[in-house]
């Protein structure tokens, strides 16, 4: 279950440590996602098992006859013990359970029972810490969701980690082409645990004193106005710095973390990395001495604009992931 955030009253104000620290990410799926199709050479001739039956790229396969499947290798297990004969297959597709009946074929190339089916059970990347709550441990990062990469659908969390994390190159973003942080993950341990994969970010614990530093007040949604404000990133090593930006746009209503507009005026991060990039989706936006979003998608014609969540959305999800 998710860290609870403790309630808050509406004369109290939110107190959290904005951390701005990169991170490696792994995520291990619930279930097993249909990422694609591919075509079987059989006796019969070329087939798709997986697509003949009706599944369909996204869908999350969670269960084969009575087994529960989480891995790629338990999908496999069970293919090789049911052999050619009918299954049933439940899944997930959209949040609602679906059932179908399929049958392997043997492949001719290798012997072995196939669907015809692309799958992915797990996920990993760096990504950027926003807050740590250090009365409850908890934590939120990204500002948006784990996505599977083929699909753009939300991953299903099934488990998952964070590692520490150091900034060893940058790819420079320019008109067109995104850049991206790049990073050496520190496999001695893990450092904190994922609860939830949301839409407004990723959830989870850190280890006690693994985040220093003070905590300040979260900004509510209508104390956040257009004007210069700053961003905590780790762009090089472990070292956290803050760059000057500019907030030119709120938005209403937004519901994929595209709740405000920014554009980077610090002319070190600029020269660094062109603007924002992949990896430092979750830095913290402060403005007014408050925490006030999260940096979480970059604009590709325009390097140095994106976008930004509110910090209510991102404490509200948290509350709210069970």
């Amino acid at each position: 279950m998710a860290a609870q955030a403790p309630a808050v009253t509406a004369d109290e104000v939110r107190r959290v440590v904005p951390v701005g620290k990169a991170v490696g990410i792994k995520l291990f799926s619930d279930g097993v996602m249909v990422v694609g199709f591919s075509q079987v050479p059989a006796r019969e001739g070329d087939v798709t098992p997986a697509k003949s039956c009706g599944l369909r790229e996204g869908d999350i396969i969670t269960h084969i006859n009575a087994s529960e499947v989480d891995t790629i290798e338990e999908v496999r297990e069970q293919l090789e013990e049911i052999g050619g004969e009918k299954m049933s297959i439940r899944a997930l597709r959209d949040g609602k359970e679906l059932q179908v009946t399929a049958q392997a074929v043997q492949c001719l190339a290798d012997g072995s029972y196939k669907l015809g089916a692309w799958l992915r059970d797990s996920m990993a990347g760096i990504g950027t810490v926003t807050f740590y709550d250090p009365e409850t441990g908890a934590f939120g990062a990204l500002g948006h969701g784990i996505n599977d990469v083929d699909t753009a659908r939300l991953m299903p969390l099934g488990s998952g980690g964070v590692l520490k994390a150091t900034v060893d190159d940058v790819k420079k973003g320019r008109r067109g082409e995104p850049g991206e942080l790049h990073g050496s993950f520190d496999m001695s341990g893990d450092v904190g645990s994922l609860t939830a994969n949301t839409v407004h970010g990723i959830f989870g614990t850190l280890e006690e004193g693994s985040v220093t530093g003070e905590a300040v007040e979260t900004a509510a949604r209508e104390q956040v106005r257009t004007g210069p404000a700053v961003i905590l990133s780790n762009v090089a090593g472990d070292e956290v710095k803050s760059y000057a930006v500019e907030i030119t746009r709120l938005f209403e209503n937004a519901s994929d973390g595209r709740d405000l507009m920014l554009r980077v005026t610090d002319p070190e991060l600029l020269e660094q990395t062109g603007g924002i990039v992949q990896g430092m989706s979750g830095s913290p936006i402060l403005q007014d001495g408050r925490l006030v979003g999260a940096v979480t998608h970059v604009l590709v014609n325009d390097p140095a604009q994106g976008y930004g969540i509110f910090i209510e959305n991102m404490l509200e999800t948290a509350e709210n992931s069970v």
